[in-house]
C-alpha cells in the first residue's frame, strides 16, 4: 500500500505539479507586491485620488453600496493580469516561439473543381475527392 503511495508521488507530473504550485505561491506575493508599491500609487496620480478607492459608497433607499472596495479589487486584478502577462507570458511566448523548429509550408492550390486549397502534390482534392493531377515531381510514385 505504501509502495503504491510512494511510486504515485514520484511520478514527474506529481512532483512537477507541486513544484508549480509552490513557485505560483511565492510569485503572487510578488506581483502583488509590484502591484501595491507602483501600479496603484501611478492609477492615483492618474484619477487624482490615493489610489485606494475602499472609502467610496453609495445609498440608496437607505441602503449602502459600498462600490469602493470592488473598484480596489478590480483595478487590482486588471494590474495583475497585465504584469502577468507583459512580465511572464509574453517574453515566454516569443522565447518559445524562437527555440520551436519551424514547419516548413506545404505549397498549395486550388482543387479545379470545388476551389479548395490542396497541397501541389495531391492526387485527390480532399474536400470534393475529386482526382487532380499532382503539380510536383516529389509527389509522383
Amino acid at each position: 500500500m505504501l509502495k503504491g503511495f510512494r511510486d504515485f508521488m514520484m511520478r514527474g507530473n506529481v512532483v512537477d505539479m507541486a513544484v508549480g504550485v509552490v513557485i505560483g505561491a511565492a510569485f503572487t506575493g510578488v506581483v502583488t507586491g509590484f502591484v501595491s508599491a507602483f501600479l496603484t500609487p501611478l492609477v492615483g496620480v492618474v484619477v487624482g485620488a490615493a489610489g485606494d478607492f475602499s472609502s467610496y459608497k453609495a445609498t440608496v433607499a437607505g441602503v449602502t453600496f459600498p462600490y469602493g472596495q470592488f473598484l480596489n479589487v478590480l483595478i487590482a486584478f486588471f494590474m495583475t493580469a497585465a504584469v502577468l502577462y507583459f512580465c511572464i507570458v509574453l517574453p515566454v511566448t516569443k522565447a518559445t516561439a524562437r527555440y520551436m523548429p519551424k514547419k516548413p509550408k506545404t505549397p498549395k492550390r486550388p482543387c479545379p473543381e470545388c476551389l479548395t486549397d490542396i497541397p501541389e502534390a495531391a492526387r485527390r482534392c480532399s474536400a470534393c475527392t475529386a482526382h487532380v493531377e499532382p503539380l510536383t515531381v516529389a509527389a509522383q510514385r
